[in-house]
């Protein structure tokens, strides 16, 4: 990956992945305990509950809080499948992290698939945020904004797995 192809992962990339992840990782697992405290006490308030239109805990027990709002039409709402946003947030982050640490061209390849799929949801659901709920949650902007830059990363990371490549092919 550097200029002299010695398959080592750039310093940049290492801090910058390692920063995005651990950022994201303690947002998911701040929303997952915002969603958790509020579904056991509904008077529950969030450091991220600012006003009516700033409230993440809305968000994150609204119906698209969980499984993007669309896993429920296929299995129960209840269902263990229909999992909070928040738990699929720690996955991926934890994903982007652990393949973080290969730099194979198949790791490079997933790195940057499940960052266009986590780029993806949070169109979706940034969409969701502004015309559907009306609302403007923190957490979950700054999780957009952490999926953008993974992927920026991850595409940098597939280029220069493949500039290696082509130099010693």
């Amino acid at each position: 990956m550097t200029a002299a192809g010695n398959n080592r992962v750039p310093t940049w990339e290492r801090k910058a992945r390692l920063f995005l992840c651990v950022f994201g990782l303690v947002l998911s697992v701040y929303a997952l305990h915002v969603e958790l405290s509020r579904e056991s006490n509904p008077e529950y308030r969030a450091m991220c509950d600012l006003g009516e239109s700033v409230s993440c805990s809305k968000v994150f027990t609204s119906r698209w809080g969980r499984g993007f709002g669309l896993v429920q039409f296929f299995v129960d709402k209840d269902s263990p499948l229909n999992q909070p946003n928040s738990v699929l947030g720690i996955i991926f982050y934890t994903l982007q992290l652990g393949l973080g640490l290969s730099v194979s061209t198949r790791a490079a390849l997933f790195l940057v698939f499940s960052s266009w799929v986590s780029v993806a949801g949070s169109l979706y659901l940034a969409s969701i945020l502004a015309f559907v709920l009306g609302d403007f949650c923190m957490v979950c902007v700054s999780t957009y904004i952490i999926n953008f830059a993974l992927l920026f990363t991850n595409l940098k990371r597939k280029g220069a797995l493949e500039g290696v490549k082509e130099k010693s092919g």
